[in-house]
């Protein structure tokens, strides 16, 4: 696997979430996390962040912060992911998945390592939201959920038709009430499942063996 850096550093746009604004939105996130693992009691679970973890969570996984390079956590690795094809019952990605082909190659191991009938849970940062005065300058960049509803179905998935949204809208606190839809919610999350038969012919990705990866 490609090495990470030295000495492990996060990148610079996950680093605003180790900031007091930050942590809230992380904080306000962790609820609807741990129900996202709950859906598939019994199945193991990929979890990316952009900082170090804390929640528990029940089951076996895997919790993974970005890092410059690649990802640091309970394995120290790059994508490919050291796990089997269809190993997976739920992935988070929050706020991890970037523009362009580094984000493309992220979604396409997510979507390798899910089972049949898996889910996937993506949190994004909401760009109508007051709270984005916040990140400003930091780098991170703000999509609304039709943009990635469209880059979901391009891996084979079929995303919730309306997303949720969470967190605070301007003041610093921890806001972990969910509402249907954005709204001027600082975060929104999206599901999209993996059918058994995708409804729309997709490239054939080489499967994985599996490689020992430790229980969380």
């Amino acid at each position: 696997m490609p090495s990470l850096s030295p000495t492990g550093q996060p990148d610079s746009a996950s680093a605003w979430f180790g900031t007091v604004p930050g942590r809230a939105l992380l904080d306000s996130e962790q609820a609807l996390v741990a129900h996202a693992f709950s859906e598939r009691p019994g199945q193991s679970w990929l979890w990316l962040g952009p900082q170090a973890q804390t929640l528990a969570a029940d089951g076996r996984g895997l919790r993974l912060a970005s890092a410059r390079g690649g990802y640091l956590g309970d394995v120290r690795c790059a994508l490919p992911f050291p796990l089997a094809s269809e190993s997976i019952g739920v992935v988070v990605l929050q706020h991890v998945v970037r523009s362009g082909a580094a984000g493309q190659a992220l979604l396409d191991e997510c979507a390798r390592v899910l089972v049949p009938g898996g889910r996937l849970w993506l949190f994004g940062l909401n760009p109508l939201a007051p709270y984005r005065w916040r990140w400003r300058g930091a780098g991170l960049r703000a999509s609304e959920p039709l943009t990635w509803r469209r880059r979901l179905r391009g891996i084979g998935l079929v995303p919730a038709p309306v997303s949720q949204g969470i967190g605070p809208s301007w003041r610093v606190c921890v806001s972990d009430h969910v509402q249907e839809g954005p709204g001027l919610r600082a975060a929104y999350a999206l599901s999209a499942e993996k059918r058994t038969l995708p409804l729309t012919p997709l490239r054939r990705r080489a499967a994985m063996p599996l490689q020992g990866v430790p229980a969380a």
